[in-house]
């Protein structure tokens, strides 16, 4: 049997707090009817870094604000003050000549509504002292307010008069941005637990959703991770927060010296979840994914988590979640066909386990599915093998991880307390019913220690920690058992015995009856370095119906309630909730279900 489990994404995006620097200066013309109006307002947001006296590396993230007509596409124009030089980008084409800039879109974000908004990046050196630039065009206008360039410019027709050009004072712009130099000394160590000893990040935009419900402030201050699930999402857009913003924020819960981890879910392989729609990417392999995929996604991410000024942070990263048990399982279906014969899969999460594990106090983990994924026989063992040589094939070989994580964004339960494998009903074992389908394992904590014993027997140390996933899997409330049933009718006994309520252990879409588990915590159980909530609960995993989106989310008919499944979760009803938005949309019905049935209750 094989179960298709794919996931939700979530948007974070958001400018940067630091370094800003405005242009100002209007400039009025007519309205000419025979050209669309532009115009625009960038924010640049710069971060540096000293590596030795005069010479430094910096990365700026770059919002670009359609405030004219729609846009098909655009060209934004910058030139870098003097001892600069731009190395790569992201999410644009980038070119330079000396320290003129050029980026022009890309194919997915040519199209800018008025008022709509994109966020662009690229690192760069820096040599003599530090500043930012101060003006910019798109498409040869100006922005900001500045003067329009005299080239490129409409020309009024005949007789009519331009009115005079009033401009704005100069604007003072911020000192250089500094940043604490490299650690040389007394720098933190790469340790075997990140959790252990640390408290963890409360994202502030989370927090708020969650204090605004009724009920919310309970769980409110629970650390959650954060989805880093397209090109945008690392600078930032939209008005929700970007990678530095997070981990600036992150700096300021260090309180009394106890680190502070905070968690990231590093998520847009091309050709991403290949067997479902609800969580589709931005990048595919037939459109330069893989290339684009390391450029613009994993460099600018590892960029940023090696700043100096984040060394005293645990940054976790839960690579590439789905990825590679789609590769054991689902193989028939094009996509992942495509995603393997490639090598998008494998050799993209080689490529960022390379750059972010050279990163002293990041710390990586791979995905495993979960108990009622990969656990028959002929699952697990081609998983530990597919997993252990992927991870070999890095440049640290089996270091560069630090983990596995199992259930991630999943409502597979975390113990099964009134049955194990073992148990028979009426001389039959619990393997011969519907539910369980001959699998190995019954639940999740069995499951992550038995495939951590196979692949510390693979190769990797004994010291190696796992994570499991407890933000969905309590199944807590009036519907959880209290005892195992007393029938002797095996089908009968489990499904009146088991904590997991979800109509078949294939569904995987805003399941019904589903609550809060256990919080997140550090060394719950042998061989497990925590408890984690890397779903943040409240966000949706897939919309009930088809929404018309422009961030590549599909309509998965698994999180329709009304679907009645197909093979990969046995023809069964989806148990999906009612009403439900795009992946990674708050969803306040769930969020207040999930809090009604936490276990262990709020």
């Amino acid at each position: 049997m094989r179960l298709d489990l794919s996931r939700f994404s979530r948007r974070r995006v958001a400018a940067v707090a630091v370094g800003v620097v405005a242009v100002a200066g209007v400039a009025v013309l007519p309205v000419l009817p025979a050209f669309a109006a532009t115009g625009c307002s960038v924010t640049y947001t710069a971060t540096n870094w000293t590596e030795s006296p005069g010479v430094g590396g910096f990365t700026a993230n770059i919002t670009i604000k359609n405030t004219g007509d729609a846009l098909t596409a655009w060209t934004l124009k910058f030139t870098l003050p003097s001892g600069q030089s731009l190395t790569q980008g992201w999410s644009a084409t980038w070119t330079a000549s000396g320290t003129a800039v050029t980026g022009t879109n890309l194919s997915y974000n040519g199209a800018l509504a008025t008022g709509a908004s994109t966020g662009v990046g690229f690192n760069g050196r820096w040599s003599g002292s530090f500043s930012s630039p101060t003006a910019f065009t798109l498409n040869g206008v100006a922005c900001n307010g500045s003067t329009p360039p005299t080239t490129g410019t409409a020309t009024p027709p005949p007789g009519t008069t331009q009115p005079p050009v009033t401009t704005q004072p100069p604007v003072t712009t911020q000192p250089p941005v500094t940043t604490a130099p490299p650690c040389t000394t007394n720098c933190p160590a790469h340790v075997d637990n990140p959790y252990a000893g640390a408290k963890g990040y409360v994202n502030p935009q989370w927090k708020a959703h969650a204090t605004a419900e009724t009920g919310g402030s309970r769980v409110a201050n629970t650390s959650t991770a954060i989805w880093l699930d397209r090109i945008a999402a690392i600078a930032g857009a939209n008005g929700a927060m970007g990678l530095r913003a997070h981990l600036d924020a992150a700096l300021t819960q260090v309180t009394g010296g106890v680190p502070v981890v905070i968690e990231f879910v590093v998520y847009d392989l091309p050709d991403r979840d290949c067997s479902a729609l609800a969580s589709n990417g931005e990048l595919t392999v037939a459109n330069n994914g893989i290339a684009r995929y390391k450029t613009e996604f994993i460099d600018p991410i590892a960029a940023i988590q090696a700043d100096p000024k984040y060394a005293s942070l645990r940054i976790v990263n839960v690579v590439e979640d789905d990825s590679l048990p789609n590769l054991v399982t689902n193989l028939s279906l094009p996509v992942c066909a495509e995603a393997n014969s490639s090598g998008a899969y494998v050799g993209g999460i080689q490529y960022a386990l390379n750059k972010l594990h050279a990163i002293s106090n990041v710390y990586n983990y791979l995905d495993i599915g979960h108990h009622a994924w990969l656990c028959w026989d002929s699952n697990f063992g081609p998983a530990i093998t597919l997993l252990t040589n992927t991870v070999r094939g890095t440049t640290a070989g089996l270091a560069s991880v630090d983990g596995f994580i199992s259930n991630t964004a999943n409502y597979s339960s975390l113990t099964e307390p009134f049955f194990t494998i073992n148990t028979s009903v009426g001389g039959t074992s619990v393997r011969q019913s519907k539910w369980i389908d001959f699998n190995q394992y019954v639940d999740e904590l069995s499951f992550t220690q038995a495939f951590r014993t196979g692949l510390v027997a693979a190769g990797f140390p004994s010291t190696l920690g796992m994570l499991i996933d407890t933000s969905r899997n309590g199944w807590g409330g009036s519907a959880r058992p209290t005892a195992a049933s007393t029938s002797t009718v095996v089908d009968t006994f489990i499904n009146a015995s088991r904590i997991d309520r979800r109509i078949h252990a294939g569904n995987w879409c805003n399941q019904s009856g589903a609550g809060l588990g256990e919080r997140p915590r550090a060394t719950p159980a042998t061989g497990i370095d925590a408890y984690v909530w890397i779903k943040p609960p409240g966000e949706s995993d897939g919309s009930s119906t088809l929404i018309a989106n422009s961030d590549g989310k599909g309509f998965d008919r698994m999180c329709d309630p009304t679907y009645t499944g197909n093979s990969l979760n046995g023809n069964n009803l989806t148990g999906a909730l009612a009403n439900s938005p795009l992946s990674g949309a708050w969803f306040s019905a769930q969020f207040q279900q999930l809090m009604t049935n936490a276990f262990p209750a709020l």
